[in-house]
C-alpha cells in the first residue's frame, strides 16, 4: 500500500499542498532544494520530513507540471 504523501486542507496552509501531517510545503522543500539543499540535510532542520516524503514531493510537482499548460509571453524568444 502506498502512502499518500502529499495533501491539500484549505484550513492548512491557505491550501497549498503539503507533506501529509505537517505544515511543510511542497513549495518549501522546493525552495530549499534550489537553494543548494541536499536530500540529507532537510530532514536535519525537519524532523518529521522523511527522505521518502522528500521524492514524493518531487513526484508531485513533476505531475503537476506535467498537467499544466504552458503560453509563450509574447515577442518571447521560443
Amino acid at each position: 500500500m502506498q502512502t499518500q504523501w502529499i495533501v491539500s486542507n484549505p484550513k492548512v496552509m491557505m491550501g497549498k499542498p503539503v507533506i501529509m501531517g505537517t505544515r511543510i510545503t511542497v513549495e518549501l522543500i522546493l525552495e530549499k532544494l534550489a537553494a543548494g539543499e541536499t536530500v540529507e540535510q532537510l530532514p536535519e532542520a525537519h524532523p518529521h520530513l522523511t527522505r521518502e516524503a522528500i521524492f514524493a514531493d518531487l513526484a508531485f510537482t513533476k505531475e503537476a507540471l506535467r498537467a499544466d499548460v504552458v503560453y509563450p509571453l509574447a515577442g518571447a524568444a521560443v
